[in-house]
């Protein structure tokens, strides 16, 4: 980590939510069948045994918890109820500056909140696809509009970037939905994801500030936290789902969190470094961009869920799930690791990153279709 941020801050960041994720899938195993909360298993799922749903709970409540135990501290010295001799010297500093993000970190939190229950009804009853897709709509379109979250990408054009950014969050809430089709798939990627995100922030000087991204940094550390706490419980053999409740939960604050960032400013030699999120996530819209190519080729409902993605498709190529898995963890860390290095070199660095990742992807889809043809 950069020399601003000290090395405690990251376990400071990450371990109260893994704990609590940790801990709280324990009791949503057990609880989640009687909820009827339980995944059985069907023709185009992988698990042959009934798993409980429920894990997006696990996941919300250790965001949320450790998140309300911090404001709660925050308030508390802000007021002066509580002697600020308890907050490190470190985060003294960032105090004020935490304070004007509370009411950001809070409509994040419900915006993504919304989405989880949307999700978790899902997993209960089962919901209309045009009923998910407008409310994942309708949350973005809202946080565009009112928060005005969204991505600039130097286009001076607001009806433009608005459109962009409520297609980057829906897009995201449904990649990581889609990548929940294999043990531990889902959840490891939205870890890898966000501890990249979670570095560049954390190590490089925002472009319009003095420091680190502090806010966006540590909220991402926080979600790492809850995601690998999860993960226990989501490894092979998966004891343990998230659903849609927690993939819709994982995007959406994935998302928004790279709308909140600050990547490149005007003026600076380093604008490219806007496309830092484009690495990160170029493996989880891979895979939705290819399923919905192919549910569309087959003149299927490109909501019909089936066994066309990435991880599918590895398995039909010989590799055992935990491969199939491994691989794509290693896939999305070798694009993404290409976020670290744009701010650091000039246009044509950056197009040779942009290069690389694209050569990963394209090799990737070479073997799969040789692979196909070739049984």
């Amino acid at each position: 980590m950069s020399i601003e941020v000290p090395f405690w801050f990251v376990p400071a960041a990450v371990m109260p939510s893994l704990l609590v994720a940790w801990a709280v899938a324990y009791l949503v195993r057990r609880w989640a069948p009687s909820w009827g909360l339980l995944d059985k298993p069907g023709e185009r799922k992988v698990h042959t045994t009934s798993t409980p749903l429920g894990g997006g709970l696990a996941i919300w409540l250790a965001v949320v918890g450790p998140l309300a135990v911090g404001q709660l501290i925050l308030w508390l010295v802000d007021s002066g109820r509580l002697d600020i001799g308890i907050v490190p010297q470190f985060a003294r500093a960032h105090i004020d500056g935490l304070a004007q993000q509370s009411a950001a970190l809070w409509t994040v939190v419900g915006a993504g909140t919304v989405l989880m229950l949307v999700g978790l009804a899902d997993d209960r009853w089962g919901l209309p696809w045009q009923l998910r897709l407008g409310t994942q709509f309708a949350v973005a379109a809202a946080c565009v509009t009112w928060q005005d979250w969204r991505l600039t990408a130097f286009i001076d054009i607001p009806g433009v970037t608005w459109l962009l950014s409520v297609l980057w969050i829906v897009a995201l809430v449904n990649a990581f939905n889609m990548l929940d089709n294999m043990d531990g798939l889902s959840s490891g990627i939205a870890a890898i994801a966000s501890g990249l995100l979670a570095t560049v922030l954390l190590t490089v000087r925002a472009p319009d500030a003095n420091g680190p991204q502090l806010f966006v940094g540590g909220f991402l550390l926080v979600l790492v936290g809850a995601l690998v706490g999860f993960l226990w419980h989501n490894r092979p053999v998966a004891k343990l789902f998230m659903g849609d409740a927690g993939s819709y939960f994982v995007g959406f604050l994935i998302a928004v969190m790279t709308l909140l960032a600050t990547f490149a400013s005007y003026g600076t030699a380093a604008q490219h470094a806007v496309l830092a999120p484009l690495c990160v996530m170029a493996v989880p819209l891979y895979d939705m961009l290819t399923v919905l190519w192919i549910r569309l080729r087959e003149g299927r409902s490109p909501f019909q869920a089936d066994k066309s993605h990435f991880s599918h498709r590895l398995v039909e190529l010989g590799l055992t799930k935990g491969q199939a898995v491994l691989t794509i963890y290693l896939t999305t860390a070798t694009c993404g690791l290409g976020a670290l290095l744009l701010h650091r070199v000039d246009a044509i660095g950056a197009g040779i990153i942009l290069l690389m990742v694209l050569c990963v992807l394209m090799l990737i889809a070479i073997l799969e279709t040789t692979g196909r043809r070739n049984p």
